[in-house]
């Protein structure tokens, strides 16, 4: 038996990158798996199914609660139940990096209305079906950047610690419910749009001499701490952080 038969997850964000990643893989574990993007994802639902997989698209836009809303209502419709949550969708690539006097209070919105927000709306959306199941599993994505401080993403750095608080708040709230909550915080990761973008791929590249595993990290290196934390293998774990990022941030 696979880690994941049966289960149903959704993963936002998951038309491209990592999310792509988490797709892929859950759904080689069984998984029927909802991909909750603004961006179509055609091409990764037929790879999904020539492999013998499920997944299905639901455009969402993840600042907006109705469409959150219908993006829940829409998976139970579909599969009957929600086990999973992966909030992946966030602004990170396209953000330019600048100091704090430089930001924009229209740009720390945005960042924080789709890092954060996000999560708030879909995790808000997804609880009472939970709830009702008496199981869910909630596996947020915030950044070793949250661990560390470092300079010049402000915005993006405070979304991304406060996804890693909103867990563990989430993970007390909802323990006597059956839903468990934790958080990856994964390294600097060469997805397809950080490879297209030079400054960013360096700025990425130079930070592997600071890991313990001194080579670039790849989306496949966080599917498995995701998958694990789908599992029932998981089920006595939450409100906690995995850093996946080869050994740069140490607790």
């Amino acid at each position: 038996m696979r880690q994941l038969d049966d289960r149903v997850a959704i993963v936002t964000g998951g038309s491209q990158g990592i999310g792509a990643a988490y797709v892929r893989g859950f759904t080689a574990e069984g998984a029927k798996v909802v991909i909750a993007d603004v961006a179509p994802a055609d091409s990764l639902i037929a790879e999904v199914e020539d492999a013998g997989g499920t997944a299905m698209f639901i455009e969402t836009d993840i600042t907006n609660e109705t469409a959150c809303t219908k993006m829940a209502a829409t998976t139970v419709e579909a599969f009957g139940r929600i086990d999973v949550l992966v909030n992946n969708a966030a602004l990170w690539v396209n953000i330019p990096a600048k100091p704090i006097l430089d930001i924009p209070k229209e740009e720390w919105d945005r960042v924080l209305d789709v890092n954060l927000n996000g999560v708030f709306l879909c995790t808000k959306a997804v609880v009472p079906q939970m709830r009702m199941q008496e199981y869910g599993k909630i596996i947020n994505i915030s950044s070793g950047r949250a661990l560390k401080g470092q300079t010049n993403l402000l915005h993006y750095d405070a979304s991304k610690g406060a996804v890693i608080s909103f867990t563990r708040s989430i993970a007390r709230e909802l323990g006597d419910d059956g839903i468990r909550a934790n958080t990856i915080a994964p390294g600097g990761i060469m997805t397809e749009n950080v490879l297209s973008q030079d400054i960013v791929r360096t700025h990425i590249a130079k930070g592997t001499v600071t890991r313990a595993i001194k080579r670039e990290q790849v989306p496949e290196d966080v599917v498995g701490a995701c998958i694990f934390l789908a599992s029932s293998e998981s089920d006595f774990i939450t409100g906690q952080v995995l850093a996946v990022d080869g050994g740069s941030a140490m607790n």
